[in-house]
Order: C-alpha cells, then structure tokens, then sequence
C-alpha cells in the first residue's frame, strides 16, 4: 500500500547560484531571445553590499541623490542657496583604505586608523567639481525637489521665498483668473524659480519665476519631467505651465493651459465679450471676473454632460446637474505627464486643495487630458474599479521610473509576481478592516495617483523577484522609512544575506562591487533622508540630522 504520510508535491527545485556556474552558463548558454539583461541582472545576487562603514564624516550639506548613468552626485548647501556637484570615483577609490581590513563592519572605533578611514572616505569617492549659486533674493532651495534629464547632463532644482506680510501683494496678483483659490496660513502664497544647472560645467543654464503662487515642490509633487516636456502645476492660479527642455539646458514655453488652452483662444473671447480685449490693451484686465467657465474646466464639463447623453437616460442628466455647481467647484491638486502630449490630473475640492481639509475620503476626479487636442479623453472617480484595473495592469506607465534606460527593470504589481501579492494583500488588509471594504481599498489604492517625477527605484537590490526584504522598512519608492532597532535583512531563494547595518542618527557607506538605482531612505520619520545610485558600486544611505557629522 501507498504511504499517505508521504507527499506528492515535489518541491520546487532551487538553481544553482554559484557565480562560477552562473559565468559558465551564460558562455554556453544565450538564453531566449531578449532575456539576456534579466540573465545578467541575477549576478547581484553574487555581488551583494558586504561591508560598512559607519558615521563617516562628510561635508556642511544635505546630500540629495546620484545622476541617474551614476556618475554625479548632488548635494544642497547647508545654508540651501548653492548646489554642489560631486563626481564619483568608483568604488577602487577607498581600496589602498580598507585593505586588509576584516569583518563586514567598521564601527564607531577610536584607533587612529579607523578615525582616518571615516576622516577621508567621502573625500576619497566624491571629488567636489562646482559649487553654483542658484537661489538668490532671500529664496531657499527645496531639498526635496530635483529632476536629472534623461541624457543626465542636467539637473532642475527649485526654490522659494516666503512673501512678507507687509506690503500685502495686489488683489489680481494674488487672483488671475476664476479659478484661482483662496490661500491660507496653511497653504502659504510664495515666489517660485525654477533653475536648470549642468552637471558637466556647474553652469546655471536658465531660470523661470513664478511669482505670488503655489507650487508644491516637495518630492517633486507639482512638477513632472517626461523625456524633454516639463510641467508644472500653479495650485493657486489653477494654471498647468509646460516647457521644453533643450539639449543646451533652456526652457522653451510651449503652452499654458487653465484659463485658456488654445494661445490664441483670447481673439475667440474677445469676439463676444469686448470688453475682454479691450481690458488686455489697456492693461486693466480681471481675469478673476471672467464671465464665462475657464476653457479647461469648460472641456471637463462638456466631457460628461456627453456622457451622461449616451447614457440615455433622464436619471444621468439630472444627476449631472444635481451636481453641477459641485464640478464647477473643482480644482486641481495634482498632476503627471502619461506621454508627452498626455497629462493625468487629479480635482478634488478646494478645502483639500489648500490643505484646509485632510481627510483622505473626500471625493476627488481622475482626468486624462490631451494637450494636443485639448479633449479630455477620460474621467474616473476616486472609487473606480476601471482605474484600478489599469493602475494594477499597466502600473510602470504611472510610474516612469527608469525612462533614460534602455532596458527597463520595475518592480511594480504589474510586472513582478512578489510585489503583485504585496498589493493584493495590503488590499484584502483594507477590505477586512474595521470601517473598511472594498470600496475604501479602492479609493486607498487610487490615492498613489498621481505619481511624483522621479520617485521610484530601479535598482537591482530591491527588485523582489531577486531578494526578499521587509516593505515595512525598506521600498522601491523614495520617501522617508521610520528607524528600525534591527537590521534590515534581504534574502534570496538560498538564505544569502543581504545586510543593512541601521543605526540612529548616522548615515553608511554599502562597498561592493556593483550597485544601480537608488537605495530607499530608512530615517526617523521627521525627517528627510536622500539615497543615492551609481553605476559603479556605491550605496548612499543617509539620514537628516542636527549634527555636523553625517552617515553614509
């Protein structure tokens, strides 16, 4: 007889990771056609970060994060008026250093060797190559704000300065169009630049102001950069502004869209309300008083007062203009670029838009308009199942994460199997909560959307179909991760350890032979942390602190 006891499933087998059999495979073997960097890609299970050193002394400033082809690293002053570009050395630079030295850590040691190590290793990887004056007229940097163009020869970084309260600024400065919202003490009016710098001559390349506005600089919230189109959203003027961005590190205007779409829509006002044309001529005009509905909140009602005609029935219609005045009240909060003729906007109400509200439930509208057509292609509830189904299928398109590689590598649920069942419980978390269910998953899992410029990781080491870490502590995206007390731990199918040494208030440098994309941020929750990526072989984990000494 058959022993029941014994188990039919065969357990899946494990393929051999040892580096020699892997070179030796892949000389024999080519693989399937178009696989061959995702066979290359599982070498960093072999070539893992393997030593540490901690609070290694750096320079008065706040580091940011690495160019993306990894040879630059840039940094903000500590006064936060000038950008520092640094050039990386590779991880040879700091050999003749640790040589001969044991064990995976080099901690707070008092001998005289370890002070030097931890003394000239930030000088040893990065060569400071210019210091440029960009923030001026009492206007300070955001740390959390920079944007590298897809060739990496450039950066953009922003900064801003409080208005006084005396004198107060003009009433049409303040409103300039019907649009615009109200500010408040917590949503603070300020002046905006914007600056392109070149990475290669430290050159300040050009400057665009806005003043007497809102932009939310912070994690690049209010500004996208999609290959060579930027955008930026004013939240006070209601006004989505796009640029060009030349290879020679200028800006180019190309539209402004808000009040108008068209550039030449005003001659089309003009030839029914006169007094429009004849307010601009003389320079007394009153945008804020405009009769008629700004062109792009005209194209969002037209969208569904035609939807709601194929629907067909009288019950859509009187839902339409049952809510009427609330569409009308709308205003736009956040914005990305899906293509560069494409732009994905979130409206939800005033009161959320200049922070007078913070609750996570309130109603908001998911729009996809078309720059090129002024048509408004589609519109979506924060509860809708269909947005959630593409988000889910086609998440890499949301997130544009490694747009100036060749190769793409997410780690999104729609294209790894390990992040797709992170999501999928996080989501089945929300429907058996408390006060939860499907509907709050949904509106949950929708409130990502849209997604920051540049927020996302590609980076090998935190790709789940390679290693496996806790999400908890450690993610693909850049935001500020709370201090753990224990190490953070990665591991492959085999058990192969990869650490992260955490220890409060420092910042570490990862040695090992090959690191790309950017490691996430793992600080106190107070405070910002910015990660770094290279090429070459170094990891940059860093924490804000009040100390002068930082942790690499």
């Amino acid at each position: 007889m058959m022993d029941h006891h014994v188990s039919t499933i065969k357990p899946r087998r494990i393929q051999n990771q040892n580096v020699i059999h892997r070179l030796e495979r892949r000389r024999i073997s080519s693989g399937k056609a178009g696989t061959h960097w995702h066979q290359v890609r599982v070498f960093h299970q072999n070539v893992f970060p393997n030593f540490t050193v901690v609070n290694v002394e750096k320079p008065p400033c706040f580091l940011r994060k690495f160019s993306p082809d990894g040879r630059y690293f840039i940094a903000f002053s500590s006064d936060q008026t000038s950008l520092e570009i640094y050039e990386y050395q590779g991880c040879q630079a700091a050999e003749d250093l640790l040589q001969g030295y044991e064990g995976e850590i080099l901690s707070n040691g008092n001998d005289q060797r370890s002070v030097s190590i931890r003394g000239r290793l930030f000088e040893r990887f990065f060569v400071l190559l210019h210091i440029t004056n960009v923030a001026a007229n009492g206007e300070h940097l955001n740390r959390e704000c920079s944007l590298f163009t897809d060739d990496c020869r450039c950066v953009i970084v922003g900064s801003a300065a409080y208005l006084p309260d005396e004198p107060h600024p003009p009433f049409y400065e303040v409103y300039r169009n019907s649009e615009s919202v109200t500010p408040n003490p917590r949503s603070p009016l300020e002046d905006y630049s914007l600056h392109i710098i070149d990475l290669h001559t430290g050159r300040l390349c050009d400057t665009r102001t806005f003043k007497c506005d809102k932009v939310v600089l912070s994690h690049n919230q209010g500004l996208y950069l999609y290959k060579n189109i930027l955008a930026i959203l004013s939240v006070q003027q209601q006004t989505i502004h796009v640029f060009q961005v030349t290879p020679e590190g200028t800006f180019i205007d190309v539209r402004t869209i808000g009040r108008f779409c068209y550039e030449d829509d005003l001659l089309t006002v003009s030839a029914v309300f006169p007094e429009v044309q004849r307010d601009s001529q003389t320079g007394m005009a009153s945008p804020f008083r405009d009769p008629f509905i700004n062109s792009l909140k005209h194209r969002l009602l037209v969208y569904l007062w035609r939807r709601a005609e194929q629907d067909g029935s009288a019950m859509a219609k009187r839902r339409f203009f049952q809510y009427f005045d609330q569409l009308r009240q709308l205003r736009m909060w956040k914005m990305q670029l899906l293509d560069e003729n494409h732009l994905f906007i979130k409206y939800t109400s005033e009161d959320v838009v200049t922070l007078r509200v913070t609750d996570p439930s309130q109603a908001s509208f998911f729009v996809v308009y078309n720059m090129v057509t002024t048509e408004v292609i589609a519109v979506f509830e924060n509860t809708s199942d269909e947005l959630l189904e593409l988000f889910e299928n086609f998440c890499d398109l949301f997130r544009n994460a490694t747009l100036h590689s060749e190769v793409q590598f997410p780690c999104s649920a729609s294209s790894n199997n390990f992040a797709r069942q992170i999501q999928r419980r996080f989501k089945d978390t929300i429907v058996n909560a408390k006060y939860g269910g499907h509907t709050e998953a949904v509106r949950r899992l929708l409130g990502q959307l849209p997604i920051s410029a540049q927020s996302y990781s590609g980076s090998p080491y935190l790709d789940l179909s390679l290693f496996s870490y806790d999400d908890k502590w450690v993610s693909v995206m850049e935001r500020p991760k709370t201090c753990g007390d224990h190490p953070i731990r990665a591991a492959t199918e085999c058990f192969l350890e990869l650490r992260e040494k955490d220890n409060r208030w420092q910042t570490k440098f990862y040695w090992h032979t090959e690191f790309r994309g950017k490691g996430p941020p793992v600080t106190q929750p107070t405070r910002q942390v910015k990660e770094g990526e290279t090429v070459t072989g170094l990891g940059i984990n860093g924490r804000s602190c009040n100390a002068t000494r930082g942790l690499v």
